[in-house]
C-alpha cells in the first residue's frame, strides 16, 4: 500500500496528515501544544485515537514509545554511533524486532525484519514541509509503520531545535 505522510506547514504543534494512494485523507496526527517532549495522537478520520506516540525523556539516545489502547506496543531508539547513515532499532512488544536503515541525509530508509524489507520511505527533496512517500508490503501492520515514520521524522528533522 502507498501512503503520503505530510507535515502541516502552519501549525503550532507537530501535525501530520496521511493520505492513501488515491489521495484520500485516512489519518491525522496531532501533537500536544504544552508538553515536555513530543506527545502525539494518531487518529482515524472519525477522530478516534488509534495510536499514541510519546517521546521518552532523559535518555542517552533519542527514544520514542508507541502505545495502542493505552498499552506499550513498541519502542524506537536511534543509534548514535553510525557512520554516514541513520539507524534505528524497534522493539515490538511480543513481536519480531524491526530495524530501520537510512541514507546519510535521511531522505530514504527501509524498515526490515529478519533482513526482509517490509516498508520503504522516501522524503521529497524540495517541499516547504516534510513530505514522505511510504510503501508498505502486503500483510504488514501499516499503522505501526506509519507511526514509526512519524517518530523517525521527529528524531531526524525536529524543527524546534
Amino acid at each position: 500500500m502507498r501512503y503520503i505522510l505530510k507535515q502541516k506547514f502552519f501549525s503550532f504543534t507537530d501535525s501530520f496528515t496521511i493520505r492513501d494512494e488515491e489521495e484520500r485523507e485516512v489519518y491525522s496526527v496531532s501533537g500536544q501544544l504544552f508538553s515536555f517532549g513530543h506527545k502525539l495522537s494518531f487518529c482515524d478520520m472519525a477522530g478516534r485515537e488509534i495510536v499514541f506516540i510519546k517521546q521518552r525523556l532523559m535518555t542517552f539516545s533519542p527514544t520514542y514509545e508507541i502505545y495502542v489502547n493505552g498499552q506499550l506496543y513498541a519502542i524506537i531508539k536511534k543509534e548514535l554511533f553510525t557512520f554516514f547513515r541513520c539507524s534505528f532499532n524497534i522493539e515490538v512488544i511480543g513481536g519480531m524486532p524491526l530495524e530501520v536503515e537510512g541514507d546519510f541525509l535521511d531522505h530514504e530508509y527501509e524498515v526490515l525484519t529478519q533482513g526482509r524489507s517490509i516498508a520503504r520511505v522516501s522524503k521529497e527533496w524540495f517541499s516547504f514541509s516534510d513530505t514522505y512517500g511510504i510503501d508498505t508490503a502486503p500483510g504488514q501492520n501499516d499503522i505501526l509503520l506509519l507511526s514509526l515514520s512519524v517518530a523517525i521524522d521527529l528524531m531526524c528533522h525536529d524543527n524546534k531545535d
